[in-house]
């Protein structure tokens, strides 16, 4: 395709989104596209420690239709000052800064919260170390297998590009593996897994009281009771169930830019302001609708119960859930105005990721611990009526009858699976009655659904460990 043609469809794309949702709506759409790669890219460059180029490339090519308008964008990458700049045809320009111990934020020209973060106050850790320090190689013939599996691409696109797989049977790593310039301390996106995280705090302020699953939440904009946003409740936000107009969440391609949610997420400074003075499309309850907003208001709802400072929210996390877990590969990044991105950009390395899934393995329970509510990880895995692709309250679930639950059930999935699912690829997968927790990071598209490989990835490992498990009882 020629220059001239590819700004012609660009252009194309951008007036037609301009007649179809207004020229405000327009205006906002190259920024939405450059933020998404700023932010990106600087959080991959500056805290993975990535190579930008092969992140950018990645990284578009598991979004359909993205090359449309990433050939047209400027990148600049200053390494001394530590941020990523991207505009398109030389407007929607797009700023990320990277901060130590904070990673990446988009600053939209009226610059960013202070934040000053919380000293280590030294926990001590209450999981089990999971493995050594070296490289844990496959226990079994059949576990190389699976990882050789995974990381194998097919002949023709689309591309697995998986970037680190970690396989934990009963608590311990027993397999791992990962690509070239990633290892296991190597912190990475979890994109939409961010969410379960957000879940599993609110569920610790449940358990000490200091948030309530129903009834009101306790959003100042919604204080109103003749406010018909008054009746939202915490469980709603959790199942996406609130029924607030921003769009859906559900897509990684160029046609999601022109959700109202990816306004705020690449538009403004105070996502979690924007997502509260949304109006209802449906009242709450009563639909299910899968997009960021809710995440970012119970980000939002955790930061005003931890303190009301951004390094409160920070502190609250690190004590009561990172530091017992022995998760410190780990970051939580923030908006402009402070606030933990909580629906799509925490940072963790693959065996961090695991050590969140063995909370859940262990029904929130760790080192004799409470951390979780009592039935917290059964409630997080109930099915939401209506919720098609299958899903909880923070995680993605096999219970329930939904097509999803069904279409993982039929390609071998355990039917008490349930998981932390982030966009292009990414998984923490817990299943109970296996003992198991996968985890798999990468760059796949999201269509079609064996793209990424984690249909053949999990039944491989549930077949090689149970195969494991026999011949060491015949042993």
């Amino acid at each position: 395709m020629t220059p001239r043609r590819k700004i012609i469809l660009a252009t194309t794309a951008i007036a037609c989104a301009g007649l179809a949702l207004g020229a405000a709506r327009a205006r906002d759409v190259p920024k939405i596209a450059t933020g998404f790669i700023a932010h990106t890219l600087c959080s991959e460059t500056f805290v993975s420690g990535l190579d930008p180029q092969r992140d950018l490339t990645e990284t578009t090519d598991a979004m359909p239709g993205s090359g449309l308008l990433t050939w047209a964008m400027s990148l600049q990458i200053d390494r001394a000052r530590k941020d990523v700049t991207v505009s398109l045809f030389g407007i929607g320009r797009s700023h990320a800064v990277y901060r130590e111990g904070l990673g990446c934020t988009l600053e939209h020209g009226q610059g960013i919260a202070g934040v000053a973060l919380p000293p280590d106050d030294k926990q001590p850790v209450l999981l089990p170390e999971i493995a050594g320090p070296g490289l844990v190689p496959p226990q079994s013939e059949t576990l190389s297998a699976a990882l050789d599996r995974a990381f194998t691409e097919p002949a023709q696109p689309p591309y697995r590009r998986t970037r680190a797989i970690v396989i934990m049977k009963g608590g311990r790593v027993i397999a791992e593996r990962y690509a070239d310039g990633i290892g296991p301390q190597t912190q990475l996106l979890g994109f939409s897994m961010t969410k379960s995280v957000i879940s599993a705090l609110s569920g610790i302020l449940v358990r000490q009281g200091r948030l309530k699953l129903d009834g009101p939440a306790p959003v100042a904009a919604w204080k109103n009771p003749e406010d018909p946003r008054h009746a939202i409740t915490v469980d709603q936000l959790l199942r996406h169930t609130a029924g607030l107009a921003l769009g859906s969440s559900l897509q990684a391609s160029l046609g999601s830019v022109l959700e109202p949610v990816n306004t705020m997420k690449y538009v403004e400074d105070d996502m979690a302001g924007f997502a509260e003075r949304a109006p209802l499309a449906t009242a709450p309850g009563t639909a299910w609708n899968y997009h960021d907003g809710n995440t970012i208001i119970l980000s939002h709802l955790i930061r005003d119960a931890a303190g009301g400072k951004p390094a409160d929210a920070l502190r609250f996390a690190r004590r009561e859930l990172f530091a017992p877990l022995g998760m410190t590969d780990v970051t939580l990044q923030l908006d402009a105005s402070g606030t933990i991105e909580g629906a799509g950009e925490m940072m963790a390395s693959a065996r961090d990721w695991a050590r969140f899934g063995q909370l859940y393995l262990d029904d929130g329970v760790v080192g004799g611990k409470r951390i979780l509510p009592e039935g917290w990880v059964n409630y997080s895995a109930s099915a939401t009526p209506n919720a098609w692709v299958g899903i909880g309250a923070g995680f993605w679930t096999n219970q329930g009858n939904s097509f999803g639950a069904k279409f993982r059930i039929e390609h071998g999935w355990p039917r008490d699976a349930f998981f932390a699912k982030g966009t292009i690829g990414q998984y923490t997968i817990v299943i109970p009655s296996e003992k198991l927790v996968i985890v798999r990071l990468g760059r796949s598209p999201n269509f079609p659904p064996q793209a990424d490989g984690v249909f053949d990835l999990v039944r491989d490992v549930v077949a090689a460990t149970r195969e494991k498990g026999k011949l060491a009882g015949a042993n």
